[in-house]
């Protein structure tokens, strides 16, 4: 139990020492460029999942997603890999280790929650139908989309949106968009695990000072989604 509160305590309590103060012109074009991504990302994103599962169309789409979410974050301004406490105590090492545990524990969470859902279809059909796209598509092809859009959702919503944001309520605000944000699914579900996930990467993010951790997270997160999901979700598996 000590150990267990001592992960939590370094992975998303106690932020490590960093200091990113940029001056204001540069904080003003931050928030400026990450408002316009948003809306483009928003708009993009609800004309992407309109496309029929199957379709070629949706892994162009998804891509130019990516693209989109990626040059908004490097436009706003300098982005930090960010750095984890160590067992020592000390600040110095990468959150690589913590990260793919938390994406772990997150995605067994999910996974246990599948099974009641299971048994729900007004909750499973939706998510089942977001799923046919690597069912009846290429799935290497939309594991990696899923690879490249986790790291560049990450690099947008915990790097460049979370600094526009400003220090106070960074978490909270970003959390509350990125759940907004997934809201143009339809997918009850996938509001819920976004805000999730928004949650736990914006603690991660304002522990670790940076963006590698919170992208290690989603990735794992998302990728054992969309590879155990689809059996946890069949009727009698």
């Amino acid at each position: 139990m000590r150990e267990l509160r001592a992960f939590v305590t370094a992975a998303l309590v106690s932020p490590v020492p960093r200091d990113h103060t940029e001056t204001d012109t540069a904080f003003r074009r931050r928030r400026v460029v990450a408002l316009v991504t948003l809306a483009s990302g928003v708009t993009l994103l609800a004309a992407t999942l309109r496309i029929e599962p199957g379709d070629p169309r949706f892994y162009l789409g998804t891509l130019a997603l990516a693209v989109l979410w990626t040059v908004g974050a490097l436009a706003s301004g300098p982005l930090h890999l960010g750095h984890a406490h160590t067992r020592s105590g000390g600040h110095d090492a990468r959150p690589v280790v913590q990260s793919l545990t938390l994406g772990g524990l997150l995605l067994a969470l999910f996974l246990c929650g599948g099974l009641v859902v299971a048994r729900l279809p007004v909750l499973r059909d939706p998510v089942q139908h977001l799923l046919d796209h690597a069912r009846l598509g290429s799935l290497p092809l939309v594991a990696l989309l899923t690879v490249v859009n986790g790291v560049a959702e990450e690099l947008y919503f915990r790097g460049a949106l979370y600094a526009a944001v400003g220090r106070r309520h960074a978490v909270a605000t970003t959390t509350v968009l990125y759940a907004l944000t997934t809201a143009v699914s339809g997918i009850p579900l996938l509001v819920l695990a976004g805000a999730a996930l928004g949650l736990l990467t914006g603690l991660q993010r304002r522990v670790t000072g940076g963006v590698l951790g919170p992208a290690l997270t989603h990735v794992t997160w998302s990728l054992g989604m969309l590879l155990l999901l689809p059996a946890v979700l069949t009727p009698g598996s």
